[in-house]
């Protein structure tokens, strides 16, 4: 008994891969036909059951009744030639069942049938009709369904001739069945081609999608694509546009920074260029003299190595850390932690209220060291904080250095912009990136401090 649960369920998925395969075979290959198939196949199952329910009960019932009264009034007109065989008898008898059944009935005497049953035609009316003559008169007789659109002609074999009925039409048939059929397959129609119009609407917003997807994806330069169709359309079609924004945003810095590396590295290459060539013959230098020089060698060389550790941060990014729930207040804790070691000044981390956000760690902790390493530089003092609005976490850093003129606060994102003192230039283009990565944003305004306010928004 242990083993029939997994044996059951591998002898369903094998099933399940037996079928899926003709399955597929059937199935339209695109989205559109699939889609227009789920539309058809409830129509004409929906159709198909209310024609039942039509077909197979009401009409069925009214036609046997309709066809169970002619055949009584039938019957009652031949019980009564059967009484009465006078021929003025039988004029009276046929006259009043003319007049008080609408049966137009015919007495042609010596005629034999030819051959008896019923004609068939659309809806159950002929074989009730049949079968109710069949079980009240108990003679052979013949109901013809096609020779007058407007009357049904029924004639019974008598011993000593035919009775011919004529009954109109509507006492035995409610509506043209053929109607009905017609307004279910008119109406399955209509419905199916008013949804091909709307699905083929959506399907066109998919596929603007696709095409601008793959010419993305080829290297062209396209505009970004109009949200259109469904919601979950549009929001592909924003998430696509956000997406290609980032991606050229992301080329165009590492861009600027590949054409900047040439321009920075060329300065102390040639200092170092100047340096060796000034450097005396051996036997004449002196020694304070080639100390010097090597000092300046050595300070042009560590130079080189922070931009290119700078070049090589910027252009790793953090994409390879996986995202984390992680304590923003604790976060800040430590990275205030850490810069009060390294000999800056922290005047308050504020968190109100516990602030939890989904993100990289390490790569947060660098964003949080590059802005209080700014501060630093500039001789400010820090204050951190952090808290929840509607758009997610929020984290501020301020401090109360000279800040930076308000025409300029975008301006800094821009590679080498901001490299002074020591810098590359990169430290808040950096930042940017990597709140950006997260799904964020960071921004620049006066500080309360009287310096300058960094405005990180992270998604919680």
């Amino acid at each position: 008994m242990a083993g029939e649960g997994p044996g059951r369920a591998h002898s369903m998925a094998g099933l399940y891969r037996r079928m899926d395969r003709p399955v597929r075979r059937v199935l339209p290959r695109s989205l559109l036909g699939r889609m227009l198939l789920i539309v058809l196949i409830p129509l004409l199952v929906t159709q198909g059951i209310s024609l039942e329910l039509f077909y197979g009960n009401y009409l069925k019932v009214v036609s046997r009744r309709m066809s169970g009264s002619v055949a009584a009034d039938i019957v009652l007109t031949l019980d009564l030639l059967a009484r009465y065989r006078s021929a003025g008898d039988r004029a009276w008898v046929m006259n009043q069942v003319r007049v008080r059944t609408q049966l137009d009935m015919d007495w042609e005497p010596g005629r034999r049938l030819a051959h008896t049953g019923s004609t068939h035609v659309l809806g159950p009316m002929d074989e009730d009709l049949a079968d109710a003559l069949d079980g009240s008169i108990g003679r052979p007789f013949q109901v013809d369904w096609i020779g007058d659109p407007q009357t049904v002609h029924i004639r019974v074999q008598m011993p000593d001739g035919v009775l011919d009925v004529g009954a109109p039409r509507k006492r035995l048939s409610v509506a043209p069945i053929w109607l009905f059929v017609a307004w279910a397959v008119g109406s399955t129609l209509l419905l199916f081609i008013i949804a091909s119009l709307f699905m083929r609407n959506q399907i066109r917003a998919i596929r603007r999608l696709a095409r601008a997807a793959e010419l993305f994806g080829l290297g062209r330069d396209i505009e970004p694509i109009r949200p259109e169709g469904a919601q979950e359309v549009r929001k592909a079609a924003v998430a696509f546009n956000r997406m290609q924004e980032r991606i050229f945003r992301f080329v165009a810095q590492r861009t600027a920074v590949l054409a900047g590396v040439s321009h920075d590295l060329r300065t102390p290459l040639t200092r170092l260029r100047l340096s060796l060539a000034m450097i005396p013959q051996a036997g004449t230098i002196d020694a304070a003299q080639f100390q010097s020089e090597v000092t300046d060698m050595v300070a042009d060389i560590a130079e080189m190595e922070r931009m290119i550790e700078s070049y090589l941060s910027f252009a790793r990014g953090e994409g390879a850390e996986t995202p984390v729930a992680v304590d923003v207040g604790q976060l800040l804790d430590e990275v205030a932690s850490a810069f009060r070691r390294a000999g800056g000044t922290i005047l308050s981390v504020s968190v109100p209220r516990p602030v939890e956000g989904v993100l990289r760690p390490d790569a947060i902790r660098r964003v949080l060291d590059n802005l209080l390493q700014n501060a630093r530089r500039h001789g400010g003092r820090v204050a951190l904080s952090a808290s929840h609005d509607a758009r997610g976490v929020v984290i501020c850093v301020d401090d109360d250095g000279p800040g930076i003129p308000r025409d300029r606060m975008e301006a800094v994102f821009r590679p080498f912009e901001s490299g002074r003192d020591g810098g590359s230039g990169l430290g808040l283009t950096i930042a940017r990136d990597i709140v950006r990565a997260h799904g964020g944003d960071i921004a620049l305004r006066p500080s309360r401090l009287g310096g300058l306010q960094v405005r990180i928004v992270l998604p919680a």
